[in-house]
Order: structure tokens, then C-alpha cells, then sequence
């Protein structure tokens, strides 16, 4: 069952309006993604705060309303973002964050549906692919309309370091990390090519440029406390996927069905995806080798959604 966007401004809520939430609205506000951009967080001054500072921007940009909202804005989304919840510390894992963010995402998808049965709900709160198992079975939602921001964060990492370490625009690298946003994550050496061209780097090459991948996040919020730049573009991306109906093909966080084996899980894969959500899902093929460690990730994953669903209960 497609979701149908009907002829109306096209609206996003961002749930959250700390420094994921309000970077996100800032680059969807640049980028002009929808004719209505929400800001909803329970530090509503926040909220308003940033929703001024960008609109008084709009004599530079145009063409977009945006505002500090409640969650009856989220009536006529088309897109919900929800980044709201306890932010990652120096020295903390995703996985820490899990008992703090399960009670606030299951909280915040109630209210969401309340209002809104048509859009999509795209997380990008962590560990995020535990809660967007958890937002999906709180809002009884299709799968398809529950996405996870996934490895997509990941894999533009991945490309950006092989890039950087063979000279090449990081757009022209073709390479997918897959299984959990997070430790037990993976690379998929053997399909990653540049234009087809199987790319040739050496077993201490391929091991650094993944172990830089893995710990990235943690580079970074050792170095200032957060990350929010690139996952805003993450965000943008794929709100612009399912808005102009791309069917491109992004590495998000998807429930699966029997994926090799696997099921009843979240997992970041490539999927396609377009204006009714993820469309399919994409084999990669992995290796042998690939296919036990994303395994492991998903069994990894599975037993922290059951504990999350047991906390919840």
C-alpha cells in the first residue's frame, strides 16, 4: 500500500531541536526540501529560537514557512523526523543510550500518531536501529514507513576515506557499510568498486580505512561533543528520496524478512527508496565471510530489541 502525498505544501517535522535536530531543519531550510518546515521539542524556547533565527534568514532564501510547533503539526507531515533524545557523551556507546531513549521514542511515536497516519516516520535517534524497531511496532505502522537512518551515515564515511586514500571524488566510490549503526557494523569489501573497477587496496588498507569508518562518531564527539553535520545531510537525503520519488537506492535501516536468514529485526541495508518509503530491499550478495558478520550483527541487534521491548512494556 503506497502512501500518497496529496496536493498541499509539502510539510517535515524534526522532532528534537538540539544540534542533530536544528542542523537538520538548517540544511533542509537551505536546500528548500518541503514548503513547510516544523520544529517540535519539549524545550519549546529552543524551538522557537531556532525556528526565528532561520526565518529571519528567509529574505536569502524564500519559498518556505517554517516554525516552533506542538505535536498536532504533525497532522499534515509527509515526513517525520525524530532525532529527540539523550545525546551520545565522550567515551558512551549508541548501545548505552538505549534504556535513557526507549521511554522518550516510544513517548513521541504515540503522539505522533495520534496526529498523523499518512506520513513517514524516518529516525535518526540512537541506537537507531533498536528504536526504529521500536517506533514501528508503537506506531502499527507498515514497515515501510518506518525507516531508520541506518549505515547510510556510514557508507558516506566509508566512500569519503577511500576516496581520500586513492584520490578520488568520494561520489564516484561505490561501497556499502551494513548491519547496525554502530560497533558490530561491517564493510562490504567485496562488492566496492570505483565506476565497476573492483578497488584495490591491501588487507592493512582496507583494515584502517574501516577501523576510521567504525570509530568516526567517536573521533568526532571526543572532538566536540557531538556530530551533526553530515547526519543532517544523511537526513536531507533521504527526505529527498522519498519526496521527489527517486527509487534510489540508500543504505537505511530496514525491518527484515528473511534476508539471508534473517528477520524480525532492523538492519541497515541498501534499499530503494521513494514517495511510499522503502519500495525493496537490495541483495548486495555478500561474501561468505560478510554474510557471518552480518549475521552476528543482527543477532547482536535482536537481543537488545528484545531487552528495549521488555524495558518498554
Amino acid at each position: 500500500m503506497s502512501t500518497e502525498f496529496r496536493s498541499k505544501p509539502k510539510r517535515i517535522v524534526v522532532i528534537g531541536a538540539g544540534a542533530v535536530g536544528s542542523t537538520t531543519a538548517y540544511t533542509l531550510f537551505l536546500r528548500k526540501r518541503a514548503e513547510e518546515i516544523v520544529l517540535i521539542d519539549v524545550a519549546k524556547q529552543k524551538a522557537l529560537g531556532d525556528a526565528l533565527d532561520m526565518s529571519h534568514g528567509l529574505p536569502f532564501v524564500g519559498g518556505i514557512k517554517l516554525w516552533a510547533g506542538e505535536y498536532p503539526d504533525c497532522a499534515e507531515a509527509d515526513i517525520i523526523i525524530v532525532t529527540a533524545g539523550a545525546a551520545q557523551r565522550p567515551g558512551e556507546t549508541r548501545q548505552d543510550l538505549l534504556e535513557k531513549n526507549s521511554h522518550i521514542i516510544q513517548g513521541i511515536i504515540k503522539e505522533v500518531v495520534a496526529h498523523n497516519q499518512h506520513g513517514i516516520i524516518l529516525m535518526a535517534t540512537n541506537p537507531v536501529d533498536v528504536l526504529s524497531y521500536l517506533a514501528w511496532k508503537t506506531s502499527g505502522w507498515e514497515s515501510h514507513r518506518v525507516i531508520g537512518s541506518g549505515t547510510l551515515l556510514d557508507s558516506a564515511r566509508f566512500r569519503y576515506l577511500i576516496g581520500n586514500e586513492l584520490g578520488v571524488d568520494p561520489r564516484s566510490v561505490h561501497a556499502h557499510i551494513v548491519g547496525e549503526h554502530g560497533d558490530t557494523e561491517l564493510p562490504v569489501w567485496s562488492r566496492a568498486n570505483i565506476t565497476g573497477v573492483p578497488i584495490e587496496l591491501d588487507a592493512q588498507e582496507q583494515a584502517s580505512i574501516f577501523e576510521q569508518t567504525k570509530l568516526a562518531a567517536y573521533q568526532i564527539i571526543e572532538a566536540k561533543g557531538y556530530t551533526s553535520y553530515a547526519i543532517a545531510l544523511a537526513l536531507d537525503r533521504i527526505c529527498a528520496a522519498i519526496l521527489s520519488d527517486e527509487h534510489t537506492v540508500l543504505n537505511v535501516s530496514a525491518l527484515l524478512d528473511d534476508y539471508h536468514g534473517i528477520s524480525d529485526t532492523y538492519l541497515g541495508v541498501p534499499c530503494v527508496i521513494g514517495r511510499s518509503g522503502i519500495e525493496r530491499i537490495i541483495d548486495l550478495g555478500p561474501s561468505a565471510s560478510e554474510l557471518e558478520l552480518l549475521r552476528a550483527s543482527a543477532n547482536a541487534l535482536k537481543q537488545r530489541i528484545d531487552w528495549a521491548m521488555k524495558a518498554i512494556d
